[in-house]
């Protein structure tokens, strides 16, 4: 999906996936398909384990709360994605769907509303193909849990 790294590490941390970044996706690499999980790079992978490079605060707890800087899927596009791609899924690698300083959390609301999968904190997403790859999703079953460690995998199908 889009390799938005340029974007959300230099320029905004609190940058916020549009619409706009989707369609400017699309037209390079087509329409996306009905059904398809959605992973969005933003690059913050590289910065893990560091926790003020990756949250944007060294800080913990409540304490770290307002200082919490990363980007994130804005509400809008997640809305676009369910109502006009109908996805199965979406993801990326920072700690959280909605951007750090997220009070509301529309995109998980959005998202999971709809029992659409989310998956945070992915690693790896620079080794993957802008498209053409098959996504196994292993979340570790937690009774009445709302989230879950998750082991993902995925594979080239065709380049």
């Amino acid at each position: 999906m889009p390799n938005l790294a340029d974007l959300c590490t230099n320029a905004d941390r609190d940058y916020q996936v549009g619409v706009h970044d989707i369609e400017s996706w699309e037209k390079d690499h087509g329409r996306i398909l009905e059904n398809t999980i959605i992973l969005f790079r933003t690059g913050y992978g590289q910065f893990y384990p560091d926790r003020e490079k990756y949250f944007g605060t060294s800080k913990t707890g409540q304490a770290a709360i307002p200082e919490l800087h990363f980007p994130g899927i804005s509400p809008a596009a997640t809305q676009w994605l369910v109502e006009n791609r109908n996805i199965k899924a979406m993801g990326l690698d920072t700690p959280s769907l909605d951007y750090g300083q997220s009070k509301e959390f529309k995109t998980h609301q959005i998202l999971l509303g709809l029992n659409k999968p989310g998956f945070e904190n992915l690693a790896n997403l620079e080794q993957l193909s802008a498209k053409g790859i098959s996504i196994v999703a292993l979340p570790m079953k937690i009774e009445k849990g709302s989230s879950a460690p998750l082991r993902i995998i995925a594979t080239l199908i065709y380049s």
